[in-house]
């Protein structure tokens, strides 16, 4: 019998809700649903060496011992910051005298990419042998973070951040079941306990720590815990503003950040953008939007804008919340303050349409690659003009289908950089009128 009492454990609840067996594991269907390759892999115990990829309070070293259990495997976990080569050597000859005798050897690295070079060279014998299964967890991009030698000899699983329902049924379980608070009375309404879920941001591990503050700092009354809003942000110290990542007010202040910043308004901007993170949305999903932002409302006119929101995103990615909010901050005042043109936008969505219309309109022959004889003697490639070979690298061709002949979809605005790029276009275009004969 697992023990409940609120000021008796010891364990937290995160740990002691670790899923036991796949049965009990949630999200990342697309990796262990029905038919799905690791999820067979697990049960015909074939398993090779692999890197789990994904944020935080994802599964990853869930998934690792659920794995270890299945297949009954010798587990071994290592450190970073206290493995050492010369423990690595010892750990490996110890699994290569398991493999002898029969015994499989799991050697599970949690945030593998924080081992060095070395360390990581040392396990690349071992896995060319067979003689361990390596099992890594990472948050980092693994083609960055990971020799290359090493992470061609593995499998990479991309796991996902879970979605609001998977954080919500983790929740629940966590409320009913003898290893989280199965035996004590708790009160709490769908709405409250889809707010501790949003809150957590994808995060399980997160969203059952959150859950563990909030009922251990709540009253019990006539044997009943009793979880309100005011109980929620009394616990976590800060106010919980009622946002639902799915439904329409997530929608409408997304709409107002981006509104705000097309407006040319920082002030806007900020507390829209405050109203998001304090509600709990992932920073990773507003990094996203401002990426967009940047090409969709600002385009040529600032063509740093981009490398602001993308560096901005990598940050939030490094870091995470509470800290990357100043990051966040910077872009959107950045967004809001840098000349505006939704040109690109335009260009793009009068090309689609017209794209739409003649999906079968062939490519000019004159544009067209002709590697072979046969292509050639079809013409493929007549008449092509390099443009590096010429004095001021332009030429006349017509690389548009004949029926779309003089279709403009690049309009310059008049804002920021995009002044030169209109007077460019501008130049270009004379110098093609007064050259074609």
């Amino acid at each position: 019998m697992y023990q409940t009492s609120l000021f008796e454990n010891i364990e937290p609840l995160a740990s002691r809700m670790r899923p036991k067996d796949l049965s009990e594991f949630v999200g990342q269907k697309h990796l262990i649903g029905e038919d799905k390759l690791l999820k067979k892999m697990i049960e015909k115990d074939n398993l090779s060496s692999m890197i789990f990829w994904g944020p935080p309070g994802t599964g990853k070293t869930t998934l690792a011992r659920i794995i270890a259990h299945e297949t009954k495997s010798n587990f071994i976990t290592f450190s970073a910051v206290t493995s050492g080569i010369k423990e690595i050597k010892k750990v490996m000859e110890e699994a290569e005298n398991n493999k002898r005798l029969g015994v499989k050897t799991i050697l599970f690295i949690d945030e593998i990419h924080r081992f060095n070079k070395a360390q990581q060279d040392a396990f690349l014998p071992y896995v060319e042998k067979g003689s361990i299964i390596l099992i890594g967890a990472t948050t980092e991009n693994p083609s960055f973070e990971i020799n290359n030698a090493l992470l061609s000899r593995c499998r990479v699983f991309v796991l996902k951040e879970l979605s609001l329902e998977d954080i919500m049924q983790v929740l629940k379980r966590a409320i009913k079941d003898e290893r989280g608070f199965g035996n004590e009375k708790i009160e709490i309404s769908e709405e409250n306990l889809k707010i501790i879920a949003n809150l957590a941001a994808g995060d399980a591990r997160n969203a059952l720590t959150t859950l563990e503050v909030i009922v251990t700092n709540a009253k019990k009354e006539n044997g009943i815990i009793k979880i309100t809003k005011t109980v929620i942000e009394e616990s976590l110290n800060k106010k919980t503003l009622l946002y639902d990542k799915n439904g329409e007010e997530h929608y409408n202040i997304i709409s107002a950040l981006h509104k705000s910043m097309r407006n040319s308004d920082p002030d806007a901007a900020v507390y829209w953008l405050a109203r998001m993170l304090e509600a709990g949305e992932n920073p990773l999903y507003i990094a996203r939007r401002i990426i967009r932002f940047a090409s969709e409302d600002i385009g040529l006119a600032d063509t740093n804008a981009l490398n602001v929101a993308i560096n901005v995103y990598q940050a939030c990615h490094y870091i995470g919340m509470p800290e990357c909010n100043v990051h966040l901050t910077e872009a959107v005042i950045y967004m809001s303050l840098a000349p505006k043109s939704n040109a690109c936008d335009v260009a793009y969505m009068l090309a689609k349409k017209d794209a739409q219309n003649t999906v079968a309109e062939p490519v000019p022959l004159i544009i067209r690659n002709a590697p072979t004889k046969l292509m050639k003697d079809l013409n493929y490639g007549k008449g092509y003009q390099f443009a590096h070979d010429t004095k001021e690298k332009l030429t006349t061709m017509e690389c548009l289908p004949p029926s779309l002949k003089g279709k403009e979809y690049y309009k310059p605005g008049n804002k920021g950089n995009e002044i030169k790029f209109k007077e460019r276009l501008e130049k270009i275009k004379a110098w093609k009128i007064a050259h074609k004969s």
